[in-house]
């Protein structure tokens, strides 16, 4: 449907019931007759921890502004993708905490035998060196050069002299680090409450436990973005939030430079011929919303509506992230970057930023607390990588309650369309069940749909307009104005 005017209720309601907006346009899909369903997915930014990877992103991107600092090879990532190795390296990170909790013995005994295994393989390891080398180093090439995995690189090159790693064993964490545990674990034992006093009373300096404490504390996503930079840092960046419109004064004078920026993405990234990448087709996508802005006393400083929030590197802008601020949620529209910068993966790092501002605005705006990242789709890799982002929840398609993704997704690797309320007896509770309270605009007058359907004789006009009803829900059909000529 074409919408004229919405307020920022009736579209957060809108969403709710899997709607989203492409500048005035606002689409739902037909889930249970499209190729691939797409399902509407929030993140809880309250509980979010960052990833391994988006960690890495991080820092790349404090690096870059610290030292100017480059990362070897470009990620040219969709906006907010995340590669499958990053995903891989989370989900190690994650097995590596749940290392930590394996008893004292476990660990002494993995230790001992693997040092003693290092002893026994070294002679044998030392006779083979000169012949391996060789004959690997040849694989390695051959299968490099075929464009095949080449499995053999991580299991057969010749460890550095005085490593002698096991290559009996799947990789595993460094001695130093075992070693680091055990002494944690024997002092946890020793001290099962893990009470400051506990410490303090065995003799041990006060100050040497608080630090571990901290240290064994993971860093905030805050910590990380806004991590303090060196006085003498090689570049500067500004993250500003301009609201869309062409009153704004900022946004009329950063305009021309962000719609230039708009062109040189859609050509590089989505090969769009320059006749598409106009002004009228790039205000009509990102700059025209049909949400109306409101400043109630209780909601963010900034307002509810439509926003760009620019990234200004150094003085110019590198990435516009378009945003919908609504009374529960920050709702990301669209993002769009120099491909230039590709290599600081600003597609994720924007994301982070965008679930860092939620945190930021629920401070004042309490109710304000999902971070809404359009749809998933779970039948295309390329949309998978919002799952990334935990916890996150997927909207029921037919009782529009929400679930938490790590329960849907056994049932959407099953069938592509899935009803993930598991309660039979469930139903819409926000559905029309009063058509008639609608309310219809109608030659210059409001009136509901109970008087106006009198003086409809097209039999084709009322299976429209109660299709209308049950998908925008009773609340949504008496507030909005469904426009008759």
């Amino acid at each position: 449907m074409w919408a004229h005017s919405l307020t920022v209720q009736d579209y957060q309601d809108l969403i709710d019931r899997g709607w989203r907006r492409s500048g005035k346009y606002v689409y739902k899909p037909v889930m249970n007759q499209t190729c691939c369903p797409q399902y509407t997915i929030r993140c809880r930014p309250l509980q979010f921890q960052p990833s391994k990877s988006h960690k890495k992103v991080l820092k790349k991107m404090l690096k870059f502004l610290a030292k100017g600092e480059i990362s070897k090879g470009n990620c040219g990532d969709e906006p907010m993708d995340s590669t499958v190795e990053d995903a891989v390296a989370g989900d190690f990170a994650l097995i590596n905490k749940l290392d930590i909790k394996c008893d004292l013995k476990t660990l002494s005994d993995d230790l001992k035998e693997s040092l003693e295994n290092e002893e026994m393989k070294k002679e044998k390891l030392s006779k083979k060196e000169e012949s391996n080398e060789s004959i690997h180093s040849q694989a390695i090439e051959e299968k490099l050069g075929s464009g095949e995995p080449s499995h053999s690189v991580k299991v057969h090159t010749v460890p550095k002299p005085g490593k002698g790693a096991d290559l009996s064993k799947p990789p595993c964490r460094k001695a130093k680090e075992i070693r680091k545990e055990r002494k944690r674990l024997k002092l946890m034992q020793q001290n099962p409450a893990g009470e400051h006093e506990g410490f303090q009373a065995q003799g041990q300096p006060p100050s040497l436990f608080p630090p571990k404490a901290k240290s064994n504390q993971p860093k905030s996503l805050e910590d990380l973005i806004f991590e303090s930079l060196p006085e003498n840092a090689s570049h500067k960046l500004e993250v500003r939030l301009v609201p869309v419109s062409f009153e704004d004064p900022e946004f009329k004078s950063s305009f021309s430079q962000s719609f230039s920026l708009y062109v040189k993405y859609q050509m590089a990234i989505h090969q769009d011929p320059p006749d598409e990448c106009g002004k009228t087709e790039f205000t009509r996508f990102l700059c025209s919303s049909p949400l109306e802005a409101e400043y109630p006393p209780n909601g963010p400083e900034c307002g509810y509506g439509s926003f760009h929030q620019q990234y200004w590197l150094d003085g110019k802008i590198i990435a516009v992230g378009v945003i919908d601020i609504l009374p529960y949620c920050v709702s990301s529209v669209y993002l769009y970057y120099d491909p230039d910068y590709s290599f600081l993966s600003l597609g994720v790092y924007s994301a982070l930023r965008e679930i860092a501002f939620t945190r930021q605005l629920q401070e004042k705006t309490s109710q304000l607390r999902y971070y809404y990242m359009g749809f998933y789709i779970h039948s295309c890799p390329k949309m998978k990588y919002k799952g990334q982002y935990r916890p996150s929840d997927l909207l029921c398609p037919e009782t529009y309650v929400w679930i938490p993704i790590e329960q849907c997704l056994p049932s959407l690797e099953n069938s592509k369309y899935c009803r993930f309320n598991q309660d039979p007896e469930a139903v819409d509770e926000g559905r029309s069940k009063e058509p008639d309270r609608l309310q219809v605009f109608h030659k210059k007058a409001i009136m509901p749909y109970g008087v106006y359907k009198k003086s409809q004789k097209d039999p084709s006009e009322e299976a429209s307009v109660l299709q209308y009803a049950s998908l925008v829900g009773q609340a949504c059909a008496e507030r909005m104005l469904l426009f008759r000529s």
